[in-house]
């Protein structure tokens, strides 16, 4: 929303009654009381009989009345009922399931009131409705498939072993197969277990004072294996001690993300740098890989639930990695940062503040 708009409707009409509306009944009013001494008046010079004189001024007020009645409800009606009578149709469907409708503007920006602004924040609502329902849908729908995935791979390995006309080797294969894909589900529903405590927020970060230096040379020499396998080259760049106040078992699990993305992205005689390094405020870490790169398209979704833009690794992952990565940073008041280009490689930059004592010292 621009600023002009978030302007004109702090400067829009306060009430849809101004007082405007009460001098013009008022002088309504005032002016039939006029007519009315002028009737008696001209009643009186006529000479008209008393029963005449008594019935006019009856007749006379009682469709003054019957005017201004009808003339406010219809003002009431075209300023309040109908737009509420919109607002609640509108609810109803929403309540329905029916996230498409809108709300038009009663009045031009230049002249909204409560009520226009009331629309407009519901059709906001609505729209936020509606793409969390979007997200809902296509979470499911991804869950469904990641797990049907691999219990379809057990299932054809296990009747393969069935069969019991197969070769010791290829047993053997089927069986390392079963496990595998067992331990790839195993994670997958770790993952979304933990993924869902922690945006429900029954995982609460417990922060404590812990050295950074210490934890990511943990992660990466659990890494050490992989790397030589790969016979790639790990630089790690960091101080002696840089103390942090965080909530270690969580920061674990995302070094370990990171790491274990570089390493999978980087092909054979390739470089993956950590490298660590403190300013005033912050500690800063950066993981940098010259691995296959994501294009702009893969870097605006790289931390949705179960993207996968390189699918020649789809195998290796589910797509809930950087989704947890996000998340634990951001109950950490931590923030992370990615830069790639494909075919080059890529960087993520996790900014972590000091505060308090750490600050001061």
């Amino acid at each position: 929303m621009s600023e002009n708009t978030k302007e004109r409707r702090k400067k829009g009409k306060k009430t849809r009654f101004p007082v405007s509306l009460f001098f013009i009944h008022f002088g309504f009013l005032l002016l039939m009381s006029g007519l009315h001494s002028g009737l008696i008046v001209l009643m009186g010079t006529l000479k008209w009989n008393d029963t005449v004189q008594s019935i006019v001024p009856i007749v006379y007020w009682a469709s003054v009345a019957f005017g201004l009645t009808m003339y406010t409800r219809y003002r009431m009606k075209q300023t309040y009922d109908e737009p509420m009578q919109m607002l609640a149709e509108a609810t109803a469907r929403v309540a329905a399931g029916d996230f498409s409708i809108y709300l038009p503007a009663i009045h031009t920006a230049d002249r909204y009131d409560y009520l226009d602004t009331m629309f407009l924040n519901f059709n906001k609502m609505v729209a936020e409705l509606g793409s969390i329902e979007t997200l809902k849908t296509d979470f499911f729908s991804n869950v469904s498939h990641e797990i049907k995935t691999p219990i379809a791979v057990i299932q054809n390995s296990a009747q393969l072993l069935q069969k019991g006309n197969l070769s010791e080797e290829e047993q053997r294969r089927c069986m390392d197969t079963i496990v595998h894909t067992t331990h790839k589900l195993s994670d997958l529903i770790t993952n979304l277990l933990k993924l869902n405590k922690l945006e429900k927020q029954t995982i609460q970060a417990v922060p404590e004072e812990y050295d950074l230096c210490e934890q990511l040379c943990e992660c990466a020499l659990g890494f050490e294996a992989q790397w030589e396998k790969k016979n790639i080259e790990f630089i790690a760049e960091m101080e002696d001690s840089a103390v942090i106040r965080a909530d270690a078992s969580l920061m674990e699990l995302v070094w370990n993300n990171l790491i274990s993305n570089a390493l999978k992205f980087t092909e054979s005689g390739g470089t993956v740098i950590l490298r660590q390094t403190s300013e005033k405020n912050q500690a800063i870490v950066e993981i940098s890989d010259t691995g296959c790169g994501m294009n702009d398209e893969t870097l605006r979704h790289m931390f949705d639930k179960f993207y996968q833009g390189d699918t020649s690794h789809s195998t290796e992952g589910n797509g809930l990695g950087l989704a947890l990565v996000l998340r634990i940073l951001q109950i950490n008041d931590c923030t992370v940062a990615a830069e790639s280009k494909w075919g080059k490689g890529t960087k993520f930059t996790v900014t972590i503040p000091l505060r308090g004592e750490l600050e001061n010292e």
